[in-house]
């Protein structure tokens, strides 16, 4: 029986980690490479970054700490690989096959495409047959818009476009994965978005990476007892709070649920 993932996602702005609510407020609590090595230190399942930059403008900002800046998000992926000794995923930016191949060649092991996939669906299609299905994963961020729940290109703009449908296009595409984000519960630490996620998990067969609301460890725990995904993902809660991983995997070893020790 396959383990389950526990998988910290950090969002990255202009070179710099952000805490994010609701895809709009973002506040700079961290350095990029840092975060690595110390997520390296818990020997964390994977981690996932997303750069979130409008303006393609990158820099670490910690000479103060003898980090070297660095000019590009490829600059980013290069120092993060260097100190980072788990699977590591990209997204953010990404718009052809050349984009793909540039992050693969740096040290990533797998990215993360949304609003190219969304704009072409045969993006999946091509992308899956050139670097193989088990390194593209496809974001999908949703939010209920009067009250049903809808795709949202690049977590801003809304498509017409149901979720559970969309992954299962995704799927048929070649997908290898899969990275549901709630607009809605982003940092609000209400808890993960329970029911939807399982009719989403329940309609492909193909893992579901779910993100968007924990604020508890008990919250990773309810997702990981109530749905069928194959990795929890979070942000903030392993940013704000001290050893906040190991005491996650903690838990959901003291209540059997298959993760890695």
């Amino acid at each position: 029986m396959l383990k389950r993932r526990l998988i910290p996602s950090l969002f990255l702005k202009n070179g710099l980690i952000v805490r994010s609510e609701g895809f709009d407020y973002h506040q700079n609590i961290g350095n990029v490479v840092s975060e690595a090595k110390r997520y390296n230190e818990w020997n964390v399942d994977e981690l996932i970054y997303i750069d979130i930059s409008r303006e393609k403008q990158y820099d670490l900002r910690r000479d103060d700490l003898r980090v070297a800046s660095n000019n590009s998000l490829l600059d980013i992926i290069v120092a993060v690989s260097k100190v980072c000794f788990m699977p590591l995923t990209f997204g953010g930016g990404i718009r052809s096959l050349a984009d793909i191949r540039d992050r693969l060649l740096r040290g990533a092991d797998k990215i993360t495409i949304n609003t190219a996939a969304l704009e072409d669906a045969a993006f999946i299609e091509k992308a899956s047959r050139t670097f193989g299905s088990q390194c593209i994963v496809v974001s999908i961020d949703y939010k209920y818009v009067d009250g049903k729940p809808k795709v949202f290109k690049g977590g801003l703009i809304e498509t017409d476009l149901d979720p559970v449908e969309w992954a299962k296009e995704a799927e048929r595409r070649g997908a290898g994965e899969l990275f549901l984000n709630s607009i809605d519960n982003d940092g609000k630490a209400e808890g993960y978005d329970i029911e939807f996620i399982k009719r989403v998990d329940a309609a492909v067969r193909i893992p579901v990476i779910a993100i968007g609301g924990a604020g508890t460890f008990y919250d990773i725990l309810e997702l990981a007892q109530q749905t069928g995904v194959s990795a929890i993902a979070a942000g903030n809660i392993f940013h704000f709070t001290e050893l906040s991983y190991p005491k996650a995997k903690e838990l959901l070893l003291k209540n059997k649920i298959n993760v890695r020790r």
